[in-house]
């Protein structure tokens, strides 16, 4: 019988258990040296694409705010003309009287006409609204055309921006889906929106004169222009030119606007040149900014940055946290000092006031801001909690007590995302801007 050669045997067996059990240690180790790799790189990899949505919504929560605080107080064409002042503070202010408009109607009827108006006429009410309504002709006061509200998570200062007289005004403060969010900051402005209008041009849309007094308007809409049914019965009406602006009641008959009996003066020729009719309260745009608390979708609350433009909010951008302005004004030494919205608010003294008012003129240094400082925190919307406590720390103006980066649950921060209702592991970052207003008329 022929035998089996040692070599043929030794190579004709299977793996010892040793060598089975090495060979799977190596392999263990290799897979688990490859998930940790993957891992590692999707974490990274979410992370970096986290920071850039959070980079590229920030920029354009800020174009957005940006372009809108550029139009503050933009009249027609007569944003030129004002003399300024010195007040008894150092701070240069303006002479309004030909900036602002003339309204002709009552106190009452001009808000009105208004949106996110908190300004109450009665002299009860608070500190820093005016003290009567108006009895004769007066102009804007300048506290129509902007006005910010700074805010804790308890209260909001010079006042509560939601409780104007609209039918659906601004939201609470809350951290329940729909409501503001607690600690951020307000602002409303308002501008004419020129592109509008209607061009008394003589030889279509004209003006009935008697002498100086507007007796009617004749409006016969041309191409580009509104057609008469934009207009509803019981709007005002703005006449304006490159020199000044009125604001007084019509009625209207078919195409034909004719000035209210009821108003407290003439409606007057302009004096300049292309003068032009809006409906005050489709065309006099007021814009709000403020964050409102949304549902993320994933089991979280975030906020978001909401504009609101004649009443009717649409929301911008998600992710936006904290949102706080300050606003700059000149001293006669050329110096620009930044105040909050109470400290603007609080003059009542004016040397540049034109409005006759019993002891004061609320407001008056809301027409003296000549920029704007924005600030803003922004969150990645999704929480991360495979983070490290140092990779979730950031820093934010609003919080003054804080030196350098800190955790979100920082004690010392003003406002913490706990408080808000919101998540601590987020990635957070800051986004500010300085914004010229430039219908500021040094």
């Amino acid at each position: 019988m022929t035998g089996i050669s040692p070599l043929r045997a030794r190579t004709s067996r299977g793996l010892s258990l040793i060598e089975l059990m090495v060979a799977l240690a190596l392999g263990l180790l290799v897979a688990v040296g490859i998930v940790n790799v993957f891992l590692v790189t999707s974490q990274s990899s979410l992370v970096q694409t986290q920071l850039a949505k959070l980079q590229e919504e920030g920029r354009f929560a800020m174009t957005a705010l940006t372009t809108d605080l550029r139009m503050t107080n933009a009249q027609y064409c007569n944003n030129m003309g004002g003399q300024s002042s010195i007040l008894s503070n150092g701070v240069m202010s303006l002479d309004r009287y030909l900036r602002a408009p003339q309204v002709l109607v009552s106190g009452a009827t001009l808000q009105s006409a208004l949106h996110d108006d908190t300004t109450t006429w009665a002299s009860t009410s608070g500190s820093n609204t005016y003290p009567a309504s108006p009895t004769a002709a007066f102009a804007m006061p300048p506290f129509l055309s902007l006005r910010g509200y700074d805010c804790t998570v308890s209260t909001c200062t010079p006042g509560d921006p939601s409780t104007s007289g609209d039918t659906s005004p601004l939201p609470a403060q809350g951290t329940e889906v729909g409501k503001r969010v607690l600690g951020s900051s307000v602002l409303t402005l308002r501008y004419l929106d020129g592109s509008r209008g209607w061009a008394l041009d003589g030889n279509h849309s004209t003006m009935n004169l008697s002498g100086r007094t507007v007796t009617s308007f004749t409006i016969a809409p041309q191409t580009g222009e509104p057609p008469l049914t934009d207009y509803t019965a019981g709007d005002l009406a703005m006449l304006s030119d490159c020199n000044a602006s009125q604001i007084f009641a019509v009625t209207a008959s078919g195409a034909t606007f004719t000035p209210a009996a009821s108003n407290y003066a003439s409606v007057t020729q302009p004096s300049g040149v292309m003068p032009r009719l809006f409906d005050f309260n489709r065309d006099f745009v007021t814009v709000s900014y403020y964050l409102q608390v949304v549902d993320d979708n994933n089991g979280h609350t975030t906020g978001a940055l909401m504009k609101r433009v004649n009443g009717v909010s649409a929301e911008v951008v998600r992710g936006v946290e904290r949102l706080d302005f300050l606003y700059g004004v000149m001293d006669a030494s050329g110096n620009t000092s930044y105040q909050t919205a109470a400290q603007i608010d609080s003059a009542t003294s004016c040397a540049s006031s034109t409005v006759t008012v019993t002891g004061t003129d609320p407001g008056c240094l809301w027409r003296s801001v000549q920029d704007i400082e924005v600030h803003i925190l922004m969150d990645g919307q999704v929480a991360q909690y495979g983070l490290a406590s140092t990779d979730l720390q950031y820093q934010y103006y609003g919080d003054s007590a804080v030196t350098g980066l800190a955790a979100p649950d920082n004690s010392a921060r003003a406002v913490m995302p706990s408080q808000q209702g919101f998540d601590n592991h987020m990635l957070r970052r800051e986004f500010s801007a300085l914004v010229a207003v430039r219908n500021y008329n040094p």
